[in-house]
């Protein structure tokens, strides 16, 4: 690996989504000590088993090294300041956060959507982490989302995925399709929009819409859902992608900048490329949820 490789690694591992835990434990004379973790996942059933892995650059690992129980409290959609409490803040973190203790006096997280109260089964070496195995003793779900994280930013899916089902009456998907700096968009005689496909009734919107645009030469990697309206009987959906895809044909490459100064087949796609150069230089994508003249934006930290 050259100088630069980790970086790029630490970019890929932040692309996908991940749910977002606390971790806590309390020390032999008592005192709780609790870190956010992206690395959890499930094991086993039969045994129950789970796995947590705190790094070792935190000035607890040892003593979750070495701890003979914990709990894993995985976080709810709008507990982000609960994360970012353990994730980063200095001073007693108990004390900012709600929690009430197990049967074995491991901190459990208010309003958490889930709780798993284990005995430390096994602990591994694993590079700059340690693998934490826990045997489920205890467990605790309530109904609602978990908070997710990717890509430096926390969101929840819940809205997405609401909206991104099926409904009866017609649908018509979209992609905005970003190649570097730029938008394809199909030009129209009555102005432009982006690539868009009429779906049947049944289906999978997201592999329908790839395999259309796949179709047209327009191969894309289909991100989060950008905006979502609803006009007359029809369902507008439009999600962003990217694409290595040189344009050709009815489709042009268009620089961000210019996108709020082209004329376009409707206004609801007017103001939803208007709002896109605006998001792009940050980089920081809303999702919009309305009828195509009123609705609500919800910024990432809030897609709830």
């Amino acid at each position: 690996m050259t100088a630069l490789d980790p970086r790029a690694l630490r970019r890929a591992f932040g692309s996908f989504m991940t749910g977002v835990t606390v971790v806590t434990s309390r020390t032999d004379d008592g005192r709780p000590l609790g870190f956010t973790a992206n690395s959890f996942t499930s094991v086993s059933l039969d045994p129950p088993l789970l796995l947590v892995c705190p790094g070792k650059f935190l000035s607890t690992h040892d003593r979750f090294a070495g701890c003979t129980g914990f709990a894993v409290n995985i976080l709810a959609e709008g507990q982000q300041e609960v994360s970012n409490t353990f994730a980063s803040f200095k001073g007693d973190r108990f004390a900012r956060v709600p929690h009430r203790s197990d049967a074995r006096g491991n901190p459990l997280i208010e309003g958490a959507l889930a709780q798993f109260s284990c005995s430390t089964e096994r602990v591994l070496d694993a590079g700059d982490h340690s693998i934490l195995i826990g045997q489920v003793q205890d467990f605790a779900c309530a109904e609602g989302r978990g908070l997710g994280y990717a890509g430096g930013q926390y969101f929840s899916l819940g809205l997405e995925r609401a909206a991104l089902e099926r409904r009866p009456g017609a649908t018509i998907c979209g992609a905005i399709l970003e190649r570097g700096d730029r938008v394809l968009l199909e030009r129209t005689p009555h102005g432009h929009r982006p690539p868009q496909v009429a779906l049947p009734d049944r289906g999978r919107l997201r592999h329908d819409l790839s395999q259309d645009l796949a179709g047209r030469g327009l191969p894309a990697r289909l991100h989060a859902a950008y905006s979502v309206f609803d006009v007359a009987d029809t369902r507008f959906t439009y999600l962003r992608a990217t694409t290595e895809a040189t344009p050709a044909g009815d489709i042009e490459a268009i620089a961000t900048a210019a996108l709020p100064h082209l004329t376009y087949t409707a206004p609801p796609i007017a103001d939803m490329m208007a709002r896109f150069a605006r998001e792009a230089g940050s980089r920081s994508f809303g999702f919009y949820l309305g009828d195509g003249q009123r609705g609500d934006v919800h910024t990432p930290s809030e897609r709830t």
